[in-house]
């Protein structure tokens, strides 16, 4: 039949229902098949997700969220600013796809890997094996990373992990990459230690440092309240 004269069932299932119903799924972690029956068939409710995962429907959703979002908060739609990181997570025995050791985290499982805004929104994600080195691995997400920020992007923050080959990857598109520093209390020991707040670690007499809104902790330091009556 020509294109011409192509027929199309009706749609039968409201799409804002499906998507509430992949919300709920997300959040709840439910089975596929133990959806509610009065819900629509799970089976519908899969394909359209398929469907929108493969055709990158999920990811237009979310650029189209955060722009709004910033938009919200008197802020340009695309980011001038992003910052990159991962995590590590344990995985199942039984799951063998993507899965390594991470020898500095001491996790057998998968790293996911984050872009944000300085406000936390969700940009770009991956998930690899452990063992894959954060770097080389974050180079596959320059192209989503400029499709998504636009021609705003300036810098991206990351650690150490991410100051070799992606920094020069990110080189080639004349964006900046600058190492995240540590807050200074952070690693401190011995002597350096002063940085803690002063009330920490006191004893005995010296525990006067307290904040004032603890109270006293002895019963001499209540006779100037007692006499001031």
């Amino acid at each position: 039949m020509a294109p011409a004269t192509r027929l199309k069932r009706k749609r039968k299932h409201d799409l804002r229902q499906v998507i509430n119903i992949i919300l709920w799924l997300l959040r709840t972690g439910c089975q596929w098949r133990n959806l509610p029956e009065e819900w629509p068939n799970w089976q519908a409710i899969y394909y359209y997700f398929e469907q929108w995962k493969q055709d990158g429907t999920f990811e237009r959703i979310n650029l189209a969220l955060n722009q709004l979002d910033r938009k919200g908060v008197i802020k340009e739609a695309c980011p001038s600013v992003l910052c990159i990181d991962a995590q590590s997570v344990k995985l199942n025995p039984m799951i063998c796809e993507y899965r390594g050791l991470d020898a500095n985290k001491r996790v057998n499982g998968r790293k996911r890997l984050f872009v944000v805004d300085t406000q936390g929104r969700l940009w770009v994600a991956a998930v690899h094996a452990a063992n894959q080195a954060e770097g080389p691995a974050a180079i596959l997400l320059i192209g989503d990373i400029l499709w998504r920020a636009g021609q705003r992007l300036e810098k991206v923050y990351g650690d150490q992990s991410y100051n070799g080959v992606f920094a020069k990857a990110l080189a080639d598109w004349d964006i900046t990459f600058e190492k995240a520093s540590r807050p200074p209390w952070r690693g401190l020991r011995g002597a350096a230690s002063v940085a803690r707040p002063p009330w920490r670690g006191l004893r005995g007499a010296a525990s006067v440092a307290r904040p004032p809104w603890r109270g006293p902790n002895r019963l001499e330091d209540l006779s100037p309240l007692l006499n001031a009556g």
